[in-house]
């Protein structure tokens, strides 16, 4: 089960691969995510981890599983028998940025509740789109 949402920003890729990379900054742009603690200290990188509360769901931790630095990354948690993977992506579309969020879906209790939350799923990674792109066209006009 997966949902994708792409949407073009403003700005140059490296501003947008910044935002995206301050993962303990995301609480200040997207309403999607209350609090991100990072778990280790260091770079950014495989095997980073950081503790996420986002509206309606449990508190999870989330382990970074691929990583292309300025192109994007991978990451996965596991709650309540379901295995969610996100990704990021941050491509060169021309002038502007296009950014590309990906949930993925694992387990049996995933499929029984796909029909009722792919929906919840989809506004999700919208509104989380959204910000980013406001944060990111507010950062590159005032540069």
């Amino acid at each position: 089960m997966k949902v994708e949402n792409q949407k073009q920003i403003d700005a140059p890729k490296s501003t947008v691969w910044s935002v995206t990379e301050d993962v303990e900054g995301w609480p200040q742009w997207t309403p999607t995510v209350q609090t991100i603690k990072r778990l280790d200290e260091g770079a950014f990188d495989v095997g980073s981890k950081a503790l996420i509360k986002q509206p309606g769901l449990p508190e999870a931790e989330w382990r970074v599983t691929a990583l292309n630095p300025g192109d994007g990354f991978t990451w996965e948690t596991r709650v309540r028998g379901i295995r969610m993977v996100a990704t990021h992506e941050v491509k060169s579309s021309g002038t502007d940025t296009s950014n590309v969020l990906r949930i993925e879906m694992f387990g049996i209790i995933a499929a029984l509740l796909w029909p009722f939350i792919r929906g919840s799923v989809r506004k999700s990674l919208e509104k989380e789109n959204a910000g980013l792109k406001a944060k990111c066209e507010a950062l590159a006009t005032s540069q």
